[in-house]
């Protein structure tokens, strides 16, 4: 499955911003869904992720209350919108597909990032 990332930008502390990652090549219901994101000089963490049917939503601490996931399976995209953002919150973000490895936080398949720059 190819996945395709959007929405990244640059926005004032307190901002919002949706990403967006299209899905394409296979059934994308099949599909968990992450987001993950990688600031400068630091690995990549884990953001968010949502089962294929979106009954289940876990967060990274630190968005929690101020992020949410979610996706649309009729348009094949895995949206995550993010309030009150942070200076901490600049990164790079990965959107992710993964079919079996829920339990253990196994990708498939990765997009190529957008960025997120939030200024103070």
């Amino acid at each position: 499955v190819q996945l395709q990332a959007s929405g990244g930008g640059l926005v004032q502390a307190g901002g919002s911003l949706r990403l967006s990652c299209a899905a394409s090549g296979r059934t994308f219901s099949n599909y968990f869904m992450g987001w993950f994101r990688q600031a400068p000089g630091k690995e990549r963490e884990f953001v968010a992720r949502i089962t294929w049917s979106g009954a289940r939503k876990d967060y990274a601490d630190s968005v929690k209350g101020r992020f949410t996931i979610s996706r649309d399976n009729a348009k094949n995209t895995v949206y995550l919108q993010m309030n009150n953002l942070k200076p901490d919150d600049t990164a790079v973000y990965y959107c992710a597909a993964g079919i079996s490895g829920w339990s253990n936080g196994k990708y498939n398949y990765w997009g190529q990032g957008t960025q997120v720059t939030v200024s103070s």
